[in-house]
């Protein structure tokens, strides 16, 4: 089962720090806030080294905000963490990718159980032809959480509630959830994703397809989703990771560039290329 290999009952977890100081995460390691450990990952599409030699953490209870041009690596990277490059012929990836000290590419691991621990949060939004209720409870169902459905009704409340929608869904359960605003699926997504119980959510630019309203609710969602699971987003908008990340991951031509906490990468960054990315000197 994925929970007695990746981790101790949540009753027995230590409860999360009440206060998190925005911007102050180390560069790369986490120590013992580390949720993902990921040392040396490269990754082969063929003969194509798209990245290479990464090694960084994915920190508790933070926004880790990967910028860079695009065909950089940054969706590679984020692939890397669910598993998703399984799905592309012809990947090869070496290296270490570690959740709560556990390999994720143990063969033994069904990949669809580390997806349910991982969430991923697509660009578009991209709810199921289904329900409201049935896009929340998909997961749970699949893999078999509750024997109850007053216990699925109280999750799919609680998921709703965590991604800041239940207020406006709660008397149209029953209603399609293809038939809600962009910004009320990319909610729904978010709670689908929280349905599952994940330690981990991955964000491949969620607001990108949304109007500036609807991505501003989201921006604060992120930000409150935060204080209960570590997060990684990828953005092109460095006023966006500037709002919101804790650290900033730069990636250039397959390489992490440099990796620390965001204000500083934003006023001090060591490195000349991160220098004018963020100056506006290439994109």
């Amino acid at each position: 089962m994925i929970q007695s290999l990746f981790a101790s009952p949540k009753s027995q977890r230590p409860k999360p720090e009440p206060v998190r100081t925005r911007g102050a995460g180390p560069a790369v390691s986490g120590g013992h806030d580390a949720k993902m450990v990921c040392r040396e990952v490269n990754v082969f599409y063929e003969d194509f080294h798209a990245l290479k030699d990464v090694t960084i953490d994915v920190n508790n209870r933070e926004v880790l905000a990967l910028m860079g041009p695009s065909g950089c690596g940054k969706s590679t990277f984020l692939r890397c963490l669910n598993r998703m490059n399984d799905t592309v012929d012809g990947a090869r990836i070496t290296g270490d990718v570690l959740l709560e000290g556990k390999d994720i590419y143990d063969p033994n691991i069904d990949p669809v159980l580390i997806r349910s621990r991982i969430g991923m949060v697509a660009q578009a939004p991209n709810p199921f032809p289904k329900s409201i209720y049935d896009n929340v409870a998909f997961g749970p169902r699949l893999h078999g959480l509750f024997d109850r459905k007053s216990d699925l009704d109280e999750l799919v409340e609680k998921s709703l509630r965590r991604a800041g929608l239940w207020e406006e869904v709660k008397d149209i359960l029953d209603h399609s959830g293809t038939g809600l605003s962009g910004g009320q699926q990319q909610r729904l997504c978010i709670a689908r994703a929280i349905a599952n119980g994940p330690d981990v959510l991955l964000m491949d630019e969620p607001v990108s397809a949304l109007d500036p309203v609807a991505a501003g609710v989201i921006e604060k969602l992120i930000t409150e989703l935060a204080e209960r699971y570590a997060i990684v987003i990828i953005t092109h908008s460095l006023e966006q990771a500037h709002r919101i990340a804790d650290r900033t991951a730069f990636f250039y031509l397959g390489e992490l560039v440099e990796a620390g906490a965001t204000e500083e990468i934003f006023t001090n960054p060591k490195d000349k290329r991160t220098k004018h990315f963020i100056e506006g000197m290439f994109g």
